[in-house]
């Protein structure tokens, strides 16, 4: 390679370690190599570590978690419509004290229209723990945001919640697979633009003018209309008409090679038959048990998001210092700290607001 050919890989390096944001020198890396068709072999290596130190067998949660399960934050209002929940049935047995116990994770105008429980996701990993939050769907406002690199074009909303703009924020989750390499099989819409293609048969994240949102199949549940401001596509329904899909262990429908079985950090967002949403984030999940627990936690349909450490998250916003800008907490500790979509994000994320 010329000195030509150097340089300008160095600067493509260089740029994908310098742009702004919060990811790790990791997570930039890895990212600038499937943005140059690497992405294989990221797999490989991602394959190799785990295989080098998977996520271990048995055991009892961590004394930080445990405190976290068993806490109950912001105890419910006494006069509200919206009560919290009766508690998820949990997935390992005998429960631990806090398990699938709903606590209250953000309200607005006097009603909890965010609660949140965590459960182990499996009787092997033990030492591991899923969060499941719900929103209601009725009191609530979705909004898409772009990232600044994915899906990788220039669009009018923001890629963060800029100050001005957070009046009312409940809470943010992340988005799937990226757009730009083909790795969702699937499409990106919002402000009138269209990044890859809406396909029918994807499971799609649909907004609409009016600030709702559908989860749904593409073409079948869920389609183009003047209404539509944003979709966000990404592999198939894990979970529909309320059963998990009989191929949820189809390696081929979830990732990469053998990903779909790895007990790895993932993510995924459902809707009730109520029209509220389920969303799920866990330190040790495979396809299947993701799909289980939002099936368990009320999903009638329900989609993979993004997987690994640096990009599931969810965050629930607290108004009662500043209403202007709330304080974000994260609902699990993964690599970006809570104050991630308040900063310029990578990639694509939804952000919730109360009516």
């Amino acid at each position: 390679m010329g000195a030509l050919g150097l340089g300008s890989l160095g600067w493509s390096v260089g740029e994908a370690l310098t742009y702004p944001g919060q990811d790790s020198t990791a997570a930039r890396l890895a990212g600038w190599a499937r943005e140059h068709r690497l992405g294989v072999v990221v797999d490989q290596l991602e394959n190799a570590k785990y295989s080098m130190d998977p996520p271990r067998l048995g055991g009892a949660l961590p004394q930080k978690d445990l405190a976290r399960m068993r806490a109950t934050a912001h105890p419910a209002p006494e006069h509200s419509d919206i009560r919290p929940h009766a508690p998820l049935q949990p997935l390992v047995t005998p429960a631990l004290e806090g398990e699938g116990v709903w606590r209250v994770l953000a309200s607005a105008h006097g009603r909890p229209l965010v609660q949140g429980t965590y459960v182990r996701p499996d009787s092997d990993h033990t030492s591991y723990q899923a969060a499941v939050a719900w929103i209601s769907g009725k009191h609530t406002r979705f909004q898409l945001h772009p990232g600044l690199r994915e899906p990788g074009e220039e669009f009018a909303t923001p890629p963060n919640i800029p100050e001005g703009a957070r009046t009312g924020l409940l809470a943010t989750w992340n988005g799937g697979f990226k757009i730009t390499d083909g790795g969702s099989r699937g499409g990106f819409h919002l402000d009138g633009k269209t990044v890859g293609e809406l396909r029918d048969g994807t499971a799609s994240e649909v907004f609409y003018r009016d600030g709702s949102i559908k989860i749904g199949s593409w073409g079948r549940d869920v389609r183009m209309t003047p209404d539509v401001v944003g979709v966000r596509q990404c592999l198939e329904l894990m979970v529909d008409d309320g059963k998990v899909v009989d191929d949820i262990d189809d390696d081929a429908k979830w990732g990469a090679t053998d990903q779909s079985r790895m007990f790895v950090e993932r993510s995924g967002v459902g809707v009730t038959a109520q029209g509220d949403i389920i969303m799920v984030v866990g330190q040790a999940l495979t396809a299947p048990t993701l799909a289980n627990v939002m099936q368990r936690a009320g999903a009638v349909r329900a989609m993979p998001l993004d997987m690994n450490r640096a990009w599931p998250s969810f965050m629930s916003y607290d108004g009662s210092r500043d209403p202007h800008n709330p304080e974000p907490t994260n609902i699990l500790d993964f690599e970006n700290p809570a104050t991630r979509y308040y900063e310029q994000a990578t990639r694509d994320f939804v952000a919730v607001y109360a009516r």
